[in-house]
């Protein structure tokens, strides 16, 4: 007979402790998602236009242009590889998923640097456009670059509180932007727009073929946030359905939007005035250009307060990647776990928050003295960004033929036969033209070459010690972690 033991008066009886794991609470849908996207990439319109007319002068437009097909192509991927997995981590979830941990952190430390530089870049812009109300912000380097750095300051802070408090603004400064923007682009196609004017300064000033090749790369530039909102699929509610509907409709509006403003941009200026007085403010020429007074007298401030309202979203959307990115290797071992602590009341990467910040307020110093630092953050910006989408297109291409079996709740159509499996057509597309201008980007500029390099080298020494020291081999994922994926998937 089997015994039961009961526990008597008096007994002590040791409960072991539950440890409460904190995750990222599930709390935007569709439009905070393609805010926080269009916020990065609807931003970039007020200075990738005289980022890309530094090199391709005419060719302006078209740099554009090509970029948005290879953006089409980027933001399908993503759409796919997010709706497999939710969860934080972009291109570099992908790659754990598709190859193994050594690529997950590879992909996730060019991503980091792209991420960097876009907060670095945004906040930079700021203070040009605020020119409009106090000169110095535009013409003196010391007060553009202490504006910059407070701003990152400042949404540090509002970041470490919470991602839904930022949400609401997001929301809000995105929809006036977006039809600000479009309201510039049909009262400048009435009054500015001149086909002939335009054909002439296009092809008078055509670039040579390297530089119009650079202009591409940099115009990357104006396509970021494809990786935010991917990023932010582990805050999203139902995100296989609503982060890939998001991603949809940031294609229409962004191009739409980048093929207008381009056009317009070159019946109001020259491509030499682009790329010199408007460098840094390209939005605010087309309004000074605009050939009614009252019109320019109301737009002007408009456009000021409208652009430094954007670009401050597209600051804090670099800095919620970058945030929920570190986050995501923490957990994957890819990096000091610490950099994934939540916080125990706001629920949120607080130490990758505060680290990347001060990253960012550095790569910001050099604002003080170097005439040159807008286009060199450019071109490192692309040498991250193009590394990461690689690693995206090549990862949708791999798990097609690994893992033909996993849920695709979106799936890529336009897609080729290879040995019984689909393999999606824009995503070898994708990956061979974005790896011929990454190479060509690092053989021709120098800057980006050595500190992307560095980057990239650094993170594999940090990686390598990293996973040395936690007794784990550096290209092989758990077979535990295996077997939850494959339960969540």
């Amino acid at each position: 007979m089997q015994i039961r033991w009961q526990p008597k008066p008096g007994d002590r009886i040791f409960r072991p402790r539950r440890i409460k794991q904190f995750r990222l609470r599930r709390v935007l849908g569709v439009p905070a998602v393609f805010s926080a996207g269009y916020g990065n990439v609807g931003s970039s319109i007020y200075y990738a236009l005289g980022i890309v007319a530094l090199v391709a002068l005419g060719a302006t437009p078209v740099a554009l242009g090509i970029a948005g097909i290879l953006f089409i192509f980027t933001a399908l991927t993503y759409a796919e590889g997010t709706a497999m997995f939710p969860e934080a981590g972009g291109s570099a979830s992908f790659a754990r998923h598709a190859f193994d941990d050594l690529a997950g952190f590879a992909a996730g430390w060019a991503l980091m640097l792209s991420y960097i530089v876009t907060i670095s870049i945004s906040a930079f812009t700021i203070p040009p456009y605020l020119g409009f109300f106090w000169e110095p912000f535009k013409t003196s380097p010391v007060v553009g670059t202490i504006a910059s750095i407070a701003i990152v300051v400042f949404l540090m802070v509002i970041n470490v509180i919470g991602i839904k408090e930022t949400s609401f603004v997001n929301i809000s400064a995105a929809v006036l932007d977006l039809a600000t923007q479009v309201s510039l682009v049909v009262i400048g196609f009435i009054l500015l727009f001149d086909p002939t004017l335009l054909i002439h300064r296009i092809f008078d000033n055509w670039p040579a073929p390297e530089n119009l090749i650079i202009g591409i790369a940099l115009a990357a530039i104006a396509y970021t946030g494809i990786e935010t909102m991917s990023q932010m699929a582990e805050e999203t509610r139902q995100p296989e359905k609503r982060v890939p509907r998001a991603l949809v409709m940031m294609i229409v509006a962004v191009l739409t939007i980048f093929a207008g403003i381009s056009l317009v941009s070159l019946s109001a200026m020259s491509p030499q005035e682009l790329a010199s007085e408007w460098s840094r403010d390209p939005v605010a020429g087309i309004a000074a250009n605009l050939p009614l007074p009252l019109l320019r007298e109301v737009l002007k401030p408009l456009i000021a307060i409208l652009a430094g309202t954007i670009l401050l979203i597209a600051t804090n959307a670099g800095l919620i990647g970058i945030s929920r990115l570190a986050f995501s290797l923490g957990n994957h071992k890819l990096i000091p776990p610490a950099l994934s602590r939540i916080h125990p009341r706001f629920k949120t990467p607080y130490i990758a928050i505060v680290l990347f910040s001060i990253v960012a307020i550095l790569i910001l110093v050099p604002g003080f003295f170097a005439a040159d630092v807008f286009k060199n953050l450019g071109a490192l910006y692309a040498v991250g960004s193009l590394l990461a989408f690689m690693f995206a297109h090549a990862s949708i291409i791999s798990l097609r033929l690994k893992r033909p079996d996993l849920p695709r709740p979106f799936k890529l159509g336009w897609n080729i036969r290879f040995k019984g499996r689909e393999l999606p057509l824009t995503a070898i597309l994708g990956i061979s033209v974005l790896a011929l201008i990454w190479v060509i980007i690092l053989i021709s500029q120098p800057y980006s070459r050595w500190v992307g390099l560095a980057w990239m080298i650094g993170g594999l020494v940090i990686y390598y010690f990293y996973r040395r020291k936690e007794g784990l081999p550096l290209s092989y994922t758990p077979k535990k972690e295996r077997e939850i994926n494959q339960k969540m998937y």
